[in-house]
């Protein structure tokens, strides 16, 4: 026997007239009719409630204007396909009938994370760029087993260059290299004397005594790098926004993610590429970056990429919840009917 679900308002003439035409046709086309009051649920009023009457019976959809031959229609149709379905031994049939009238933990648990992705999400996210803060705080306390755990995690997920990267409880909050031309700064160069970069020794360096200089001269090494250290904060911080907006933001065009987000990040991110390069024609355009750059190129791509995910993500899940919202109420009416 079919299932058909029909979405009304209460004291609406046109889905009373629609639910007296189905009961009515009940004898000729066996069905079991589940009447859904829109308003009883935000996201079914929210899909529904400038549509109804609407009947989903079986595969086929009818909204309002709905006539009593359109509903004949549909249900000898749908009434076909079900006993076609049936005689040929469907299994895939039988699956989809069988999970339309029982609610399973997957159900329950999309439900809940349909709710609460993006609080998910900001916990990550804020969990992310957090913990490699921690890593200097441990090293501060003398917790070096437990900082270099963070740092070896980190390691493959960032560059971890300290001329790249924030410092705390040193003298300086960076040490960016002589190229980036920052007056008034201890440079890379001087805090450890060498003038030739060993990248893969370089990403060691997480603030211990070097020549002279003790570790609380220097500070102690974030475990991600200013630019990742600006985007995944930005992101972090829209999620909060886009939570307590009520998820209503509406999603930024790809063309304004493209010119404000990428396209900065990408000229300040690989321009600087060739100073890592130790021989180099007098020719090539030889930059590196700043901290001030780094962190304003990475905060508008944090930003401009959660503008433009999250709330496509929120329109899926929405639509999550809308199916969802109208199962549990189909299955609760069928249930209680047998």
């Amino acid at each position: 026997m079919i299932i058909v679900t029909l979405y009304v308002k209460k004291n609406h003439a046109a889905s009373e007239q629609v639910e007296q035409d189905l009961k009515s046709l009940g004898s000729m086309y066996p069905h079991q009719l589940a009447v859904i009051d829109v308003e009883a649920a935000p996201e079914l009023s929210a899909a529904f409630s400038e549509h109804v009457p609407v009947a989903q019976i079986g595969p086929y959809k009818l909204q309002a204007p709905i006539t009593r031959q359109e509903l004949q229609v549909a249900l000898g149709a749908a009434s076909d396909r079900s006993d076609h379905l049936t005689r040929v031994g469907d299994e895939k049939h039988a699956k989809r009938v069988e999970r339309g009238r029982t609610i399973s933990g997957s159900d329950r648990f999309s439900w809940w994370f349909s709710r609460w992705y993006m609080v998910v999400i900001a916990f990550i996210l804020i969990l992310y760029v957090g913990l490699p803060f921690l890593a200097p705080v441990l090293s501060r306390a003398g917790a070096t087993g437990a900082a270099n755990v963070i740092y070896k995690v980190y390691s493959p997920l960032c560059h971890q260059l300290p001329f790249r990267s924030w410092f705390l409880y040193g003298s300086q909050p960076y040490y960016p290299r002589e190229l980036a031309g920052i007056q008034g700064v201890a440079s890379y160069e001087e805090i450890t004397g060498s003038q030739v970069l060993n990248l893969t020794e370089e990403r060691k360096f997480t603030g211990r005594e070097e020549q002279g200089f003790g570790a609380e001269a220097i500070g102690y090494k974030v475990a991600l790098c200013q630019r990742d250290v600006a985007i995944y904060g930005a992101m972090a911080l829209f999620a909060l926004i886009f939570i307590a907006s009520g998820r209503k933001i509406k999603p930024l065009r790809w063309y304004f993610w493209l010119l404000f987000g990428l396209i900065p990040i990408g000229i300040d991110g690989f321009s600087q590429l060739p100073s890592l390069i130790a021989q180099l024609p007098d020719w090539m355009l030889i930059r590196e970056s700043t901290p001030v750059l780094r962190t304003i190129t990475g905060a508008l791509f944090g930003i401009t990429t959660s503008w433009y995910l999250f709330p496509m993500i929120e329109e899926s899940m929405r639509e999550t919840r809308k199916m969802l919202a109208g199962k549990f109420a189909v299955v609760s009416q069928i249930q209680q009917a047998s």
